[in-house]
């Protein structure tokens, strides 16, 4: 595997990681404040997809000794500024699940401002974007209707969620 595409992958696990880290303690945050859970019969099959795809993409790099496409690799890295503006103005109400705090307010600013789930805008984005880095265009065609599937159903969940805040 090109040198390159293994720091990258790496990467982004620790990141994913990170991000599960910082959900574990959001979650359980706002559990503990009356927040309730929606749709997590689905919630297993977020991580499947999420795994398997970077299993996939590790793997890619392995067999076809996976060569980086600088110029979208910033495109990426664009995306991940997106991610920390996401972060940072959800805050403590940023979690990979879905939980509805009654009384909450509803985040109406940072990217939340200009359009609805600014996060799974990006996510879908990262999932077509990181496997054309490494020239895996398949990975990236399989992943993102998987994931177009996943996100469809969520996505109506979340809204019905937020419905009584909007």
């Amino acid at each position: 595997m090109h040198w390159a595409a293994l720091i990258i992958l790496s990467c982004v696990t620790l990141q994913r990681l990170g991000e599960l880290a910082l959900d574990k303690k959001n979650t359980s945050a706002l559990l503990l404040s009356g927040g309730v859970e929606h749709g997590a019969r689905h919630y297993p099959l977020f991580i499947v997809l999420h795994s398997s795809w970077l299993i996939c993409m590790i793997v890619w790099a392995l067999w076809f000794n996976a060569q980086v496409n600088w110029i979208l690799l910033g495109c990426y890295l664009v995306l991940q500024a997106g991610r920390v503006w996401v972060l940072l103005s959800l805050g403590r109400f940023w979690t990979t699940r879905i939980i509805s705090v009654p009384g909450a307010p509803l985040i109406t600013s940072g990217p939340y401002r200009f359009v609805r789930h600014p996060n799974y805008w990006i996510v879908i984005c990262e999932i077509a974007l990181l496997p054309l880095v490494l020239g895996a265009w398949e990975i990236a065609i399989i992943f993102s209707i998987l994931n177009a599937a996943l996100l469809f159903h969520r996505i109506r969940i979340e809204n019905t969620a937020l419905s009584s805040r909007r």
